[in-house]
């Protein structure tokens, strides 16, 4: 007896309307929950609970599972009720001007130290000149100057009078110092030197070289002395400038008493403020500071001034992460982490044809933003970046970030560079991945399992129950008010769950896609501001599923072109030996329709070889080629228990140019092949999927939805007859969620679908015959198809006996 074809209400599952109590989601709240991911968010809780090192998380799954929005909804509501983290600053170095230190600042007192400091840099700026110009300043300084030139003074006179009374007259001069004879009393004129006697001239030169000597020997006293006396004024420039530096100082110091690494930091500036006095007071100094110029950050060649000089800048205060304003712990998306955006970059500024660099250029990277939070990254844009995996795992194996550019990293360019103090790290991470990606790392990346130690596994659907279906309207309802759309009819809802079923793939379930329900959403809207309607309804909804189809379909429509206009052969009528419509899915991007093809099976006397032509050429994948073999096998235990089975037979899928993968087709050919054994002509107005096992028993297939659909519109455009359908596996009955069309047309009995567990099932309904089932000898039904595939095959072993005794 044949089977009956499913009835409509097993072609679509269908919801409800009216188990909803709101007329439109309007009157519904916000979902606040992360829908149907209960597994993931508990991953994530655990995550972000356990405060060990390595527990960082890898939140996997497709893309438009609503990964970075589950994962940051949560991270925001526990740093909430997480203490804001720390700012942090870099400041100078005074003993090692290279090794810029960090200093960690409760929030909000970074930017308060970078304005007192700057505050206090202004200050000092105008209080030391004013100090230095001061009576009691000048008069001290003029005595200490006046001091050493009185002891010159004193010093010169003394040789100049010993000189005299040896009859030398010492001369000071523009040139130096001249010597000249005396003689009563007055200085001999070149010529009346001329005119002493040679002996005299002589005595008179030994004595002048004498004093020459003396004076030398006295004159080198004079640069120790004037050392004592510079070294005096820096004393009281210093003493000047302490007493001067010293209140300003202290004022600042006295707001950050609790904070000793201020303090510390604090007292080296007082310190070089006091030795470097001088340089406050270079004026030319500062404007020749106030000249230098750097290339602006975006790389456009444009030259910015960049205010105070080097030595004025060493008291600034780098704030590199202000928390002052943040109401909880950080939680940083990095949208493009490499390597500098991940660990921070030291810029460089052009001075005279060279690069130069100092601790304010240092910039903070996502990993000082995210310090005492959380940072989420997405694992494929991190591996696209140079040395940015390796850097991000340097980080977090350390638990300090050490700020490095790549430049300096790679050795590649000689710069004058910094190396900071390194920055501790507190910060949990999430990486969002796909599974494949995730594998992968685990298995290649031996750090990987060290520091991502918890995986966020995202489901790809959700239970289909009347609570999920009301939490897929509160879910509508949140998308609607966060992306300003009209709200939707409960019949408007229905239709979207429906949707979401055959998304899944599955009547008792609903996709977690968000993306996908999202994107339709915001097309159903746009649909209804084109009715002009207040609310979307459930019209609208469907024409957003079919607008997208059309959108999509160049392929599909192109492809059912090119069967109706006989380019593919397909037949929809008739019988034929051997030949059966088999049944495909070809997905183009997020569409995806079902495409009939030709499957054909010849048999002749051999060796027990199926030869799979796809395989021979190299078009079968090895899925498709166990399908084969499996009915292979199939065929021998069946009907060829103890003999050999002395059979050659050939599988194509016709007019077929690409690769053919998968096991969803192997039922279509047994079918063919067996019709071409018993000489029984299959119906060409049904198509077939589903894969077999060596049992003959029909398993179930994906695309079952699209592959229905796909002969349906061949079927359809040629004129329904009442005798076309597709067979399919009774396991798929739950995966059906048809369009209406398709649904209506089995109602009204112009499309059939069958649902078949076996084989046997399967070539009744294909050929009008009985199957016929083995007796207690193993014997099948006189006419049955299998006594007639039997025959054949014995047939065929008795030619191949016959052969060998002629042979």
């Amino acid at each position: 007896m044949l089977l009956e074809p499913l009835s409509p209400d097993a072609l679509c599952r269908r919801c409800d309307p009216e188990q909803f109590t709101f007329t439109t989601t309007a009157e519904l709240e916000d979902l606040t929950e992360v829908i149907g991911q209960a597994r993931a968010v508990a991953a994530v809780r655990f995550a972000v609970g356990i405060r060990q090192p390595g527990y960082n998380l890898f939140a996997l799954g497709p893309n438009g599972l609503g990964k970075h929005t589950a994962v940051s909804q949560y991270l925001h509501q526990k740093a909430a009720t997480t203490s804001p983290a720390a700012d942090w600053c870099y400041v100078y170095d005074f003993g090692s001007p290279h090794q810029p230190r960090a200093l960690r600042l409760p929030p909000g007192r970074g930017t308060a130290l970078q304005g007192d400091v700057k505050q206090l840099v202004e200050d000092v700026c105008l209080a030391i000149p004013a100090a230095f110009e001061r009576e009691e300043y000048r008069l001290r300084k003029e005595a200490i100057e006046e001091e050493l030139k009185q002891r010159q003074e004193k010093t010169f006179d003394e040789v100049r009078q010993a000189a005299e009374k040896r009859g030398i007259a010492v001369l000071q001069t523009q040139t130096g110092v001249a010597f000249a004879p005396i003689q009563d009393g007055a200085m001999l004129e070149p010529e009346q030197f001329q005119k002493l006697p040679l002996e005299e001239q002589r005595k008179l030169e030994t004595v002048v070289g004498e004093v020459q000597e003396e004076l030398e020997r006295l004159s080198y006293q004079f640069p120790q002395w004037q050392r004592v006396t510079r070294a005096r004024l820096k004393e009281l420039n210093e003493e000047v400038a302490r007493h001067t530096i010293t209140p300003l100082l202290d004022e600042v110091s006295e707001k950050y008493q609790e904070l000793p690494e201020v303090q510390v930091y604090l007292a080296a500036m007082k310190q070089d403020m006091v030795e470097n006095v001088e340089r406050f007071l270079d004026q030319a100094g500062a404007a020749e500071d106030s000249e230098e110029v750097t290339a602006d950050d975006d790389g456009s060649g444009h030259v910015m001034a960049l205010g105070p000089g080097p030595f004025q800048r060493r008291y600034q205060v780098n704030l590199l992460v202000d928390n002052g304003r943040a109401e909880g712990a950080p939680v940083v998306y990095e949208d493009n982490p490499t390597y500098e955006n991940l660990v921070g970059r030291i810029e460089h500024i052009a001075q005279m044809g060279a690069l130069m660099t100092d601790f304010t250029l240092i910039k903070a990277g996502a990993l000082h933003r995210a310090n005492g939070g959380y940072l989420i990254l997405d694992a494929h844009k991190v591996l696209l970046q140079s040395f940015a995996w390796e850097g991000l795992k340097r980080a977090l194996r350390a638990r300090e970030i050490r700020t490095e550019s790549l430049s300096q990293l790679t050795s590649m360019v000689s710069t004058v560079s910094l190396t900071p103090e390194p920055i501790p790290l507190d910060v949990k991470v999430v990486l969002l991945g796909e599974r494949p990606l995730y594998y992968l790392l685990y298995e290649e990346d031996p750090d990987f399992s060290e520091l991502f130690k918890v995986t966020a596994d995202f489901e790809d659907e959700m239970e289909r129950t009347a609570e999920s279906n009301l939490a897929y309207a509160r879910l509508i309802t949140t998308i609607a008010r966060k992306d300003s759309l009209r709200h939707f009819e409960r019949a408007a809802v229905a239709r979207v769950i429906e949707r979401s079923a055959r998304l899944a793939g599955d009547t008792e379930k609903l996709t977690t896609h968000m993306q996908a329900i999202a994107d339709m959403l915001r097309e159903a809207d746009y649909w209804a501001a084109e009715a002009g309607r207040e609310v979307v309804t459930a019209a609208d909804v469907q024409q957003a599923i079919d607008a997208h189809a059309q959108r999509a379909g160049r392929l599909r429509d192109q492809s059912q072109e090119e069967i109706l206009r006989r380019m593919i052969l397909i037949d929809t009528q008739g019988e034929r030996v051997g030949q059966i419509n088999g049944l495909s899915v070809i997905s183009v991007g997020d569409f995806a329709f079902g495409q009939p093809t030709r499957i054909t099976a010849r048999v002749r006397l051999g060796k027990g070889e199926v030869v799979d032509i796809e395989r021979q050429v190299e078009l079968g994948g090895p899925i498709h080629s166990k399908g084969v073999l499996i009915l292979t096998s199939f065929l021998g235990a069946r009907y060829a228990p103890d003999r050999p089975l002395s059979l050659a037979a050939s599988l194509v899928f016709e007019q077929s140019y690409s690769g053919v993968e998968g096991d969803s087709a192997s039922s279509a050919e047994l079918y063919a092949l067996l019709s071409a054994l018993a000489d029984v002509p299959i119906r060409q107005s049904l198509a077939v999927t589903g894969s077999v096992n060596q049992f003959g028993e029909v398993q179930a297939i994906g695309g079952v939805n699209e592959k229905i659909e796909g002969f349906f519109d061949i079927c359809r455009a040629r004129g329904l007859t009442g005798e076309q359908g597709v067979i399919i596996p009774v396991a798929n009955i739950k995966h059906l969620m048809l369009r209406e069309d398709v649904v209506e047309a089995a109602g009204q009995g112009l499309f059939h679908i069958y649902a078949v567990e076996t084989v046997d099932e399967g070539l009744e309904i294909l050929t009008g015959l009985e199957a016929g089932r083995p007796d207690v000898d193993g014997r099948f039904p006189i006419g049955s198809l299998n006594q007639r595939v039997e025959a054949r095959l014995k047939e065929f072993a008795e030619h191949q006996r016959a052969f060998k005794v002629e042979g």
